[in-house]
């Protein structure tokens, strides 16, 4: 798939022995930024959709455009402390350690169709501490969708088996 041969690989980051994946070179390309775009509004287009929750950081990028085209609000899941008006906030487990996702209080109203957007699905830890929080505040998750799944690291199986929709544009062997 184009897709893919857009997207730039780099061995050893963020640390050794880890390959990270990188669509900055996929946003660059207009062509490809065009590819993405379009297959998400074809699969998406005239679903109920109320909101669309993009994940920090680069969730947002692509949330922002589909909510756009969509003509529906994007939310954003951010990193603790990032957002300024009160939020709900969901501690989740890391490999080592936790972290903490927040969603402002006033984004997510009970009954809400949401769908989940980021680049990568990669151990599943975000994007499930992301749902578990817009359903705590009442909203109804119908899909998670990535650009990348990294299918070896065991996400899609976590948030499949947990009952999850899961749609993702390309993947890459390995972790």
């Amino acid at each position: 798939m184009p897709i893919k041969s857009k997207i730039r690989t780099v061995p050893n980051f963020p640390k050794e022995g880890i390959m990270f994946w990188d669509i900055t070179t996929l946003l660059k390309d207009p062509i490809g930024m065009q590819l993405v775009m379009d297959d998400l509004v074809k699969r998406y287009r005239g679903k109920k959709i109320d909101k669309i929750v993009g994940l920090d950081a680069r969730g947002f990028i692509l949330g922002g455009a589909l909510s756009y085209v969509l003509g529906v609000g994007l939310v954003l899941a951010r990193k603790a402390g990032k957002l300024p008006a009160e939020c709900e906030a969901l501690e989740y487990e890391l490999e080592y350690g936790t972290d903490k996702i927040e969603i402002h209080k006033d984004a997510i109203n009970p009954g809400d169709n949401v769908l989940v957007v980021d680049d990568l699905l990669a151990t599943g830890g975000t994007a499930m501490a992301a749902i578990k929080l817009i359903e705590k505040m009442g909203g109804k998750v119908m899909e998670a969708a990535f650009v990348i799944d990294l299918p070896d690291v065991g996400g899609r199986k976590k948030l499949q088996e947990a009952g999850y929709n899961l749609y993702w544009q390309t993947e890459f062997e390995g972790d």
